[in-house]
């Protein structure tokens, strides 16, 4: 089977989409995989392609001219490739493509439909128009988590293609330092640690709204750490910690490389990732792989994907996020109840399995393809 994949997304080595793509091509040629992967511009260097995978790369640059690779250049390169299925791993496929080649696209969420004044406008209008399109080209569609699958078949109840979930794995981190290499990030004490891009998706107001409303000796033995990069519209959030007066035990770090983001989640006394939407939330599983509990959201994904290692509390409600948040900082044996079984579900998420999966919506897709030009 000789797959084609749109590679736009690797241009960036923090886009949490760029890292699914790179990681889902390793996996699929460690598979064996006949893969060949395009993309309008360089590709980030961090990512370390596997020497039998097929690399296209143009000179399309910005926004539009990668649409326009998208539409044009793409479709043609992989009919000249004579590839036997196309894969959209991010919410695109070409409008037109050769009726012999079979067409695979990953929803990994509906932000733009759930969440739409958590996203960038450019983003927005991007899924709003492209996304439904998509939809209707694709002979077969993947979606992150069960919660997604049944979102779209709801959402596009004129989608005939079959949905099937196939969930993301999660790379393995390093082995995490010991606590007091984190004394330069300023982490001296226990913590609650939140990790994500800092934007309005991830409902940090609310969650420092809730740890302010915790007694004054909870917040004595339980700091917040906040891991990430900065996203848009959360340049208040400094503001609202020195406002509250919290900015002895709220810490920012920034965005940290993989060992101290190890060593983050391995001291830490719970993930803290009460987010409004997640398609699927790679920091639950992250977290859950050293065998953390979690506080998240009853929406969406989260349910899912935290499985029982997880208290789950309404996102909107920064009292009741308080309440979880007490009680995971206070109580020891509540904490290592719900941590309990964290790592045997965080090992259900792994790359080899999702490739796997992919394989068999791909096989699904050609035949569908083949049956269509019957």
């Amino acid at each position: 089977m000789k797959i084609g994949i749109d590679g736009r997304n690797l241009a960036s080595a923090t886009d949490g989409i760029g890292r699914f793509v790179h990681n889902a091509i390793q996996a699929l040629a460690a598979q064996g995989a006949d893969v060949m992967v395009y993309a309008p511009d360089s590709i980030s260097a961090s990512y370390d392609i596997p020497s039998g995978v097929s690399m296209q790369l143009a000179g399309f640059k910005g926004p539009l001219a990668r649409t326009f690779w998208g539409q044009s250049v793409l479709p043609s390169l992989a009919l000249r490739d004579r590839v036997e299925v196309l894969w959209g791993p991010s919410h695109r496929l070409p409008f037109v493509l050769d009726r012999r080649i079979a067409r695979v696209v990953t929803v990994h969420d509906l932000v733009w439909l759930h969440a739409a004044e958590t996203m960038r406008t450019r983003t927005w209008m991007g899924d709003r128009l492209l996304m439904k399109p998509a939809l209707k080209a694709a002979d077969a569609v993947a979606a992150d988590s069960t919660a997604t699958a049944t979102a779209l078949t709801r959402v596009f109840p004129w989608l005939r293609s079959p949905v099937s979930t196939v969930a993301p794995g999660t790379a393995a981190l390093p082995a995490p330092g010991d606590a007091s290499s984190l004394e330069p990030l300023g982490v001296t004490r226990p913590y609650a640690l939140f990790v994500g891009t800092l934007e309005p998706r991830k409902n940090l107001a609310n969650l420092i709204a809730a740890y302010s409303l915790l007694p004054a000796g909870a917040r004595s033995g339980c700091d917040l750490v906040i891991v990430g990069g900065k996203g848009w519209k959360q340049t208040g959030l400094v503001d609202q910690v020195r406002g509250d007066g919290l900015e002895t035990s709220i810490k920012f770090t920034g965005f940290v490389d993989d060992s101290v983001l190890a060593t983050l989640y391995a001291n830490c006394l719970f993930l803290a990732m009460p987010s409004l939407y997640e398609g699927f939330g790679f920091p639950i599983v992250e977290a859950q792989s050293f065998g953390k509990p979690v506080l998240t959201s009853n929406t969406s994904s989260m349910p899912e994907v935290a499985g029982n290692s997880a208290v789950l509390v309404d996102p909107n409600d920064p009292a009741a996020i308080a309440v979880a948040f007490e009680r995971l900082c206070s109580d020891a044996e509540f904490r290592n109840r719900i941590a309990a079984g964290a790592r045997n579900n965080a090992g259900r998420f792994t790359w080899e399995n999702h490739a796997r999966g992919m394989l068999q919506i791909f096989e699904q897709a050609i035949r569908l393809r083949r049956k269509f030009r019957a």
